[in-house]
């Protein structure tokens, strides 16, 4: 879907969207548990949507009303059944170790990018504990069981490794241990997952670099479980509120294990104010921006948004520790780059770095396709600051996170049309 996006002011209210990595993690949990679970708050993305395709393929039921999403796990985990992944780095990793764990026979397909995200390291893992894999990448083949044991893999690889490996082994009877072989990176998310599990009576314990996991047959429904919102998704919006403002976004926890909850941080060493206006909103006003450096290590789906706010910024601000970025729906660094360049900016990309120099007054631009959902929403941020219209070659790739992304930018009194 093309857009052609007005230069307007964006400023207003507006309720994040349900968290894409709780869901995944609650969606995966109901299913491993013995008992139907309500999930409330629900509101699916494109990679919710695979990974509920995965849970109909192991044969759980999933029924949606309104923004309630009720999972009935199977009596009995199918046998033989493909794995429709799209373009769901999560669902992919994820539902690797599942699959072993529970099926005999899997299948997996993916498209976009998905087939050359890294998986080989997990799949070396899985190897190593009984699973027998038809190639390296997508699409394969899987048969054997994945038994319980002790696991070494990467931490600044994909921390969906980890967690994907803990949701298998939590309902694999028996003993095992994930042990890291390097530092993890983007730890939040693997904080994240034992905390989702644990709500539905996993037993693992976490040593150093090591996990340790209880086994069990099944989990245990809590029987009604919330979402939280998304500070991933809000996060456009946010930095919007420091470039161009002031915007609220609701529906947000103080609290969050989500690691990019640390944007208000950094907007606020950015030079914007931030401040909570309720218990579960937060506001962003435009203040005097000057450029900082930034450590993507923990937070890499962040950068694009804030690459558009270091636009705005006096001095030159550095992003660094972004090298996994180059393995995500794009090559992220690449394509942030060529976003602010497009504009008219100034933007060097290293190895795993990218340095910004600011401030930019934002040109009309036609912008290059690069079908990833954190880039579109960035785009549409700073192409409402430019001095013409720009256009949008990809808008809908938004969809893969945050399906009302385009609404709520005319809530906030975005122009954007199809052209």
């Amino acid at each position: 879907m093309r857009l052609q996006v007005i230069p307007s002011i964006l400023s207003g209210t507006v309720r994040a969207p349900s968290s894409k990595s709780g869901l995944h993690r609650l969606l995966i949990c109901a299913a491993l548990s013995s008992q139907p679970t309500r999930i409330h708050g629900f509101m699916p993305s494109g990679d919710i949507l695979a990974t509920m395709n995965c849970l109909s393929a192991l044969g759980a039921a999933l029924t949606v009303r309104e923004d309630v999403c009720t999972v009935v796990p199977p009596d009995q985990y199918r046998n033989e059944s493909v794995f429709p992944c799209g373009e769901s780095g999560t669902t992919l990793r994820f539902f690797l170790p599942l699959a072993s764990a529970l099926c005999g026979k899997a299948s997996f397909t993916g498209h976009g990018r998905l087939p050359y995200r890294p998986i080989s390291e997990l799949l070396d893992a899985m190897q190593s504990g009984g699973a027998v894999l038809s190639s390296s990448h997508l699409p394969l083949t899987m048969s054997g069981k994945l038994m319980p044991g002790r696991y070494l893999l990467p931490g600044n690889v994909s921390s969906q490794y980890i967690s994907g490996m803990l949701s298998a082994l939590s309902v694999t009877p028996g003993e095992s241990a994930v042990e890291l072989t390097s530092p993890l990176e983007s730890g939040s998310y693997v904080e994240m997952t034992i905390d989702a599990l644990r709500r539905f009576g996993a037993e693992i314990e976490q040593s150093n670099q090591c996990y340790l996991i209880h086994g069990q047959h099944r989990l245990t429904s809590p029987g009604d479980v919330t979402a939280e919102g998304d500070w991933s998704g809000a996060a456009s919006y946010l930095c919007a509120g420091a470039i161009s403002g002031p915007v609220s976004v609701s529906g947000l926890r103080r609290d969050s294990l989500q690691g990019d909850r640390s944007v208000l941080d950094i907007l606020g060493h950015f030079g914007a104010k931030t401040e909570w206006i309720a218990a579960d909103t937060v506001r962003v006003v435009p203040g005097e921006l000057r450029a900082i450096r930034v450590d993507l290590r923990n937070i890499p789906d962040l950068l694009p948004s804030l690459a558009v706010t270091a636009m705005f910024a006096k001095g030159t601000t550095v992003f660094l520790n972004g090298g996994r970025l180059r393995f995500k729906e794009s090559d992220r660094l690449r394509a942030t780059a060529r976003l602010i360049e497009s504009f008219g900016g100034t933007a060097e990309e290293g190895e795993d770095s990218l340095t910004i120099t600011g401030p930019v007054n934002p040109r009309s631009a036609l912008l290059p396709f690069s079908g990833d959902h954190r880039i579109v929403m960035a785009e549409a941020v700073a192409a409402a600051c430019a001095d013409g219209p720009s256009e949008i070659p990809d808008a809908d790739s938004a969809d893969k996170s945050y399906p009302g992304f385009f609404r709520d930018y005319h809530e906030l009194g975005g122009k954007a049309h199809v052209l």
